[in-house]
């Protein structure tokens, strides 16, 4: 008893010796215990109610004003399970709102983002002196160190959906910003340049020949991806995300930023995916239909308008339980895992469909994340 004693003294006393001079044990530190070849979500999934989020955005609409005081009227959708305030750790998912008449000033950022544009006409965004034309289903990009202004000339309000990978930039300790030194930066190129140099997919112009790590095409339009997605309908589909594609970079095929990565998928009426799982986050908006998805057994309910999001790891699958086209755009973070070589995904084992325990409300205790 004594040399055990004797020895934890002596143990404790050299932990005093080495914090004082800034070191630690690492056999000391809480590392999660013996480490499991079957990993888990390292926290819930988000759940996002989309009319909670017209309710509020409207409001907003009511109380605040773009400008100086603040730069962007938007919600920023809160997962609980993560210490960021963000949909995942590494990405956000929010919901932007101008009215007819406003300018959101032009600014520029470290961070990378896109918007996808869930209702209304009539809005331009100005990036890099392009101005981009905005309608429902459109996805416009905005990487990272662009300056970008949005100014509104629509009868009513439009909305979209910004996605950042702000918390992987905060992380990093990396991040800028700096402001246009005007309201709005003036567009020095016509509109809808870049898609016209680079929006045949698998033409582009021949003296381009050095790869770009952002896709210079900064618009890619609903009217171009809903006809894909029919198409690729009557020749494949996936078994875990039935109709599905991954927006791309003209210059090299690869993701459209080096950080956030875009998807576009179409549920069939009838149609129920195999569950897998991946190393990688995703934030979905459900931009038409409803259905629902099963997240490590939990059941969530989806309707237009709605957003969710999955953790690294999380089983999940997805179904159509209506008579129309489901359709989920997503971001995720996995260009930066594929990068790293550590992006990983798994069929789930045996009948590949998992079993409902709860409802999110059941699990979570709500029907929105806040």
């Amino acid at each position: 008893m004594t040399e055990s004693r004797d020895s934890s003294e002596a143990m404790e006393a050299f932990y005093r010796q080495i914090g004082a001079k800034s070191m630690d044990a690492l056999w000391r530190r809480a590392m999660g215990g013996p480490r499991s070849p079957d990993p888990v979500a390292p926290y819930q999934p988000g759940y996002w109610s989309g009319k909670d989020i017209a309710t509020f955005i409207q409001r907003a609409g009511e109380l605040v004003q773009p400008g100086p005081d603040a730069q962007r009227r938007v919600l920023v959708l809160a997962n609980p399970g993560v210490p960021f305030g963000s949909a995942t750790h590494t990405l956000f998912g929010n919901v932007q709102m101008v009215l007819p008449g406003e300018v959101a000033p032009s600014h520029r950022h470290t961070s990378s983002a896109i918007r996808f544009i869930m209702q209304g006409e009539g809005a331009v965004t100005i990036v890099d002196g392009e101005p981009v034309e905005m309608n429902p289903g459109d996805l416009v990009l905005t990487p990272g160190w662009s300056f970008h202004g949005h100014v509104s000339n629509s009868d009513g309000p439009v909305l979209w959906m910004d996605s950042l990978d702000s918390p992987l930039i905060a992380s990093l300790r990396i991040g800028r910003s700096e402001q246009y030194p005007d309201d709005l930066q003036p567009a020095t190129r016509p509109s809808g340049d870049s898609l016209n140099r680079y929006g045949g997919g698998h033409l582009r112009p021949k003296w381009q020949r050095e790869a770009s790590r952002f896709s210079p095409q900064l618009l890619y339009p609903w009217s171009q991806t809903e006809p894909a997605l029919h198409q690729l309908a009557r020749t494949e589909a996936s078994p875990f995300d039935d109709v599905a594609f991954e927006y791309t970079n003209p210059t090299t095929g690869g993701p459209v930023m080096p950080t956030v990565g875009c998807e576009i998928q179409m549920i069939r009426p009838g149609v129920h995916t195999r569950a897998h799982r991946h190393s990688s986050s995703v934030v979905y908006h459900v931009f038409r239909g409803h259905g629902f998805s099963i997240v490590d057994g939990v059941r969530i309910d989806w309707e237009a308008g709605d957003f969710f999001s999955l953790a690294p790891w999380c089983w999940h699958e997805h179904a159509n339980s209506g008579d129309a086209e489901a359709i989920l755009f997503s971001t995720t973070d996995a260009p930066v895992l594929e990068a790293l070589a550590l992006l990983e995904e798994h069929p789930h084992p045996g009948s590949g469909y998992q079993q409902i325990n709860a409802t999110y409300a059941e699990r979570y205790g709500g029907t929105v994340a806040a």
